[in-house]
């Protein structure tokens, strides 16, 4: 395959390059067996069974309707079955395509990092299953900055007494006393500085605002990313700044893709055919 001109520091990119010097010729065999594309969550299982996860990103796609105009957002629709893991990877980082498509190849990626972790243990960083970083205790001495409307954290902020700013696109995720400390995300780079630890939902990658967030953020803060988008090879994010990262591991692709299929969410998956996992770098 040619040399592909990715666009400049992607940190989807780097991942795909170590999953690539990973898993060596292997990766090129690997198919896509099942997609599914669930209101909440975007599935995959790969031809070797392992399966991955992303978050649909239904916020940007207000004109996601049954028209004509709408059939650019996944336009192999009904002929992903069989398609190479890689080319779909590929073919979304190359073109910075639609939110769909790079929901989808992030889930693969999920899926390819799952396969990386039985083959090749990591051992520059630890993996904790049935863990979730957010399960920690907050202290009102420290200023957290969440992005993303994650309403039971902003909750357990609010229930603590813990000062907090909020950056969200989709205002009306937020409750009116969340509005109190809302910031537009395009003042992020005044609004993040001011926080001690830094909290942001794993969709930052998948509409690329990751590295300039993580770039905004003083270098001693601690910044945690989580959700299903960021189930992948964690070594380009801590590489970049973030201290830790929550994902989630997909133990049955089938019955997770079921799930998804019927609209389910995180309530519906864990426990059952998922789990939390928590990722940081080992500390020798």
């Amino acid at each position: 395959m040619n040399a592909i001109n990715y666009r400049q520091d992607s940190i989807l990119k780097e991942v795909l390059d170590q999953l690539k010097a990973l898993l060596g010729e292997a990766i090129n065999d690997l198919t896509i067996d099942r997609v599914v594309i669930g209101v909440f969550f975007t599935g995959v299982k790969l031809s070797n069974g392992q399966g991955g996860i992303c978050a649909t990103p239904v916020k940007v796609m207000p004109d996601a309707v049954c028209c004509s105009s709408s059939t650019g957002r996944m336009p192999r629709a009904g002929t992903l079955k069989g398609r190479r893991a890689l080319d779909m990877v590929e073919e979304a980082i190359l073109e910075g395509d639609t939110a769909l498509k790079k929901a989808l190849a992030i889930a693969v990626l999920s899926a390819l990092s799952a396969t990386s972790w039985v083959n090749n243990p990591p051992q520059d960083y630890v993996i904790e299953r049935n863990t979730d970083p957010l399960d920690m205790e907050f202290s009102r001495d420290k200023n957290v900055a969440v992005i993303g409307a994650l309403g039971p954290l902003l909750k357990k902020l609010k229930t603590e007494g813990v000062p907090y700013r909020v950056l969200e696109m989709d205002t009306s995720t937020l409750k009116p006393d969340e509005m109190l400390h809302f910031w537009p995300p395009e003042k992020a780079a005044e609004a993040l500085p001011w926080a001690d630890i830094i909290v942001s939902t794993g969709t930052t990658l998948i509409n690329d605002s990751l590295q300039d967030l993580l770039m905004a953020a003083r270098p001693e803060s601690e910044f945690i990313v989580v959700g299903p988008s960021a189930s992948i090879l964690p070594g380009p994010l801590f590489d970049r700044g973030v201290t830790s990262l929550g994902g989630v591991l997909v133990t049955d692709a089938d019955k997770l893709l079921d799930i998804l299929g019927e609209a389910g969410a995180g309530y519906h998956f864990y426990e059952r055919c998922a789990e939390k996992i928590t990722l940081y770098p080992r500390k020798d």
